[in-house]
């Protein structure tokens, strides 16, 4: 499997430009898993079902699985930072290509995802790109070149053109290639 990061603030576009390269790939026969950052607290469950009853009671782990889909459910008793190598192990290893979104700070080749916001320039915020400083930034996907504050070294990809995003993708596959290691939790 090949493995890529979409890095960047909010709001920047990494979930606009995940969905359309997620839909490009499939169109080519492509097998696409996304790992997706959320923050804190979230649910896939509702209250009342079957599983959320189970892990209400005290269950470590709920899988729920139909003929059509399959979801696995873990409560951590403290709060845990779990890697990205962590749930790249959980994913099934023959698919073609990991798309992971969000983790900035994640130890994966990545895309920064850059996009100039003027709210937060309003609020007199400065808006630091990462890739002057984090190696595993291979590329910037933007739709405002002129705007970067530095001329990166990194090639540059239109973020309003994903299928050219893709192009870049495939062209440099060979490099994605996803080599688990071995590392401390």
């Amino acid at each position: 499997m090949k493995v890529i990061g979409f890095a960047g603030y909010s709001g920047a576009g990494k979930t606009t430009l995940v969905e359309a390269l997620v839909a490009l790939m499939k169109q080519r026969g492509l097998r696409v898993s996304v790992i997706k950052h959320a923050h804190h607290h979230f649910d896939v469950d509702r209250e009342g079902k079957d599983s959320w009853r189970h892990r209400k009671a005290g269950a470590y782990e709920v899988l729920l699985a139909s003929d059509q889909r399959m979801a696995l459910m873990r409560e951590y008793p403290q709060p845990t930072e779990v890697s990205v190598h962590d749930m790249l192990a959980q994913l099934d290893p023959s698919v073609d290509w990991v798309l992971v979104e969000g983790f900035k700070h994640g130890d994966v080749p990545k895309i920064e995802v850059w996009r100039e916001q003027q709210d937060r320039l309003d609020k007199g915020k400065t808006i630091e790109p990462m890739f002057a400083h984090d190696a595993k930034v291979l590329a910037i996907a933007t739709d405002t070149p002129a705007l970067l504050p530095s001329l990166p070294a990194q090639p540059v990809l239109d973020l309003n053109q994903p299928q050219a995003v893709l192009q870049w993708l495939l062209a440099n596959a060979d490099a994605l290639k996803y080599k688990t290691f071995e590392y401390k939790n």
